[in-house]
């Protein structure tokens, strides 16, 4: 740990304006505001990219895994997964489309496990 941080974030939709505070623990030290809001932008962009791909491409919200380690050992896997299939380039395709491709084909589905 290099530095707290402290961003409120003001959001205008039509005429309601809602104000939040955010509080981080950063491991880059920096006086700098305008350097500290790139940081902590940036971060939650590859989160939010992450994220919204898990969602969409593997309806990972929707999992109702519970028990003992299933829902770590299944979000692995479905990282794993997102990785190949956005590593691939056999097909002119989303990712959502590739993943039902390889469910549809089994031989897609093995080019896909052999390219990793």
């Amino acid at each position: 740990m290099k530095c707290l941080v402290q961003v409120r974030r003001e959001r205008i939709i039509g005429d309601v304006t809602t104000t939040t505070t955010h509080h981080f623990i950063a491991s880059v030290e920096t006086r700098q505001a305008s350097r500290m809001a790139e940081i902590v932008r940036s971060h939650w962009g590859v989160e939010n990219k992450l994220h919204w791909r898990l969602d969409v491409a593997l309806n990972e919200d929707q999992s109702r895994l519970r028990k003992g380690h299933a829902a770590e050992n299944m979000s692995r896997l479905r990282r794993l997964g997102l990785n190949l299939l956005q590593r691939d380039t056999s097909k002119k395709m989303g990712i959502k489309n590739k993943r039902l491709a390889a469910g549809w084909s089994h031989d897609y589905l093995i080019q896909l496990l052999a390219s990793g």
